[in-house]
C-alpha cells in the first residue's frame, strides 16, 4: 500500500525528483498529468524517487550512471537523453557516461551504445559540457 502525496516517502521522493531532473522538467510532467496518469506520476515519485533514489549504499552519481546503462540497453532514447541531462545535477562526468555507455557494448550489445552515444554526445553538446 502507498502512502502517496504527503507522505515521509513521497516528500523525500519529490525533493530527489527535482534535485535530479530539475524543477522546470517535474513541474511540466506533473502539470501535463491528467486524472488519467496522476497516479502513475505519484507512484514513480513515491517508488522510484523515494524509496529508491534515496536509499543508502549508492550515491545519486552512481544511481544515475546505473540508470543510464539500463535505459541505454533497453533502447529508451528520450527518457535516457532526460536521465543525461540530470547528470549536471548528479555529478556524473561526461567521461563517465561515457564509460557506462561502453560498458552497454560489451554487456547489452554495440547497437544499443552506438544509439546511446548519440543520444548522449547531442545532449551534451546541448549543454556545452
Amino acid at each position: 500500500m502507498s502512502g502517496g502525496p504527503g507522505s515521509d516517502v513521497f516528500e523525500a521522493g519529490m525533493a530527489m525528483r527535482r534535485k535530479t531532473l530539475g524543477d522546470a522538467h517535474v513541474d511540466r510532467s506533473l502539470g501535463n498529468a491528467s486524472d488519467f496518469d496522476r497516479p502513475f506520476q505519484e507512484f514513480i515519485t513515491e517508488h522510484a524517487w523515494g524509496a529508491l533514489w534515496t536509499r543508502p549504499g549508492l550515491e545519486p552519481r552512481e544511481r544515475s550512471l546505473l540508470t543510464l546503462a539500463i535505459l541505454a540497453a533497453l533502447g529508451r532514447e528520450e527518457e535516457l537523453a532526460l536521465h543525461i541531462r540530470a547528470t549536471a545535477n548528479t555529478g556524473a562526468t561526461p567521461e563517465e557516461i561515457r564509460e557506462a555507455l561502453l560498458h552497454v557494448a560489451i554487456y547489452a550489445g554495440v547497437p544499443a551504445a552506438n544509439a546511446a552515444m548519440r543520444v548522449a554526445r547531442r545532449v551534451l553538446e546541448e549543454q556545452g559540457r
